[in-house]
């Protein structure tokens, strides 16, 4: 596979879409594009299930990592982080609260509000699916340096909060694309 030139010439934009991308913002797109098509597939999906030795669907790890990486949230927070109408949340809480993996609690901000917590047995479940999942990582990455896999890291991060922070600028009526 060839790395893409540092280069960043104009690439003509899409059909609709008004001015130029650079070479290097087509280029992380098609990988973005790569890496959800290979962690979204259902043959993957079932992998990491079956070495993680846990029976939940796509959508059920989604949201137990999404309860897992923040303080207990409204089933309507929860589904604004995920991009989902809030109805698809709700039944999901309900069929993970069945099986034991969530719980409802008090919102300490609003009584007649119940915010959703993981229980030790949905810990233990999103704990054991990292574990998989991370062991799957440093497979693929063994070539890596622990500086490169450090960048990356970092990398990701920052580009997924700036993802947050334009989305959420994009949301409060803010025209992103021009602030600098």
């Amino acid at each position: 596979m060839s790395t893409p030139s540092s280069a960043a010439a104009p690439v003509p934009p899409p059909e609709g879409v008004s001015g130029a991308v650079s070479k290097d913002v087509v280029e992380i797109e098609r990988a973005l594009n790569r890496i959800v098509y290979l962690t979204g597939r259902v043959r993957q999906h079932e992998r990491l299930m079956a070495l993680a030795g846990v029976s939940l669907d796509r959508a059920a790890v989604a949201l137990l990592r999404q309860i897992a990486d923040s303080d207990p949230l409204r089933p309507g927070e929860l589904a604004a982080r995920l991009g989902v109408e809030a109805s698809h949340v709700t039944r999901q809480v309900q069929q993970l609260e069945k099986a034991g993996h969530v719980t409802r609690v008090p919102d300490p901000d609003d009584r007649r509000a119940q915010r959703i917590r993981l229980t030790a047995t949905g810990q233990d479940a999103i704990d054991r699916i990292r574990v998989a999942s991370c062991q799957g990582m440093e497979v693929a990455l063994a070539d890596w340096s622990p500086g490169e896999l450090r960048q990356l890291a970092t990398l990701f991060h920052r580009m997924v909060d700036d993802f947050l922070d334009k989305a959420e600028a994009d949301i409060e009526g803010t025209d992103a694309s021009h602030s600098v």
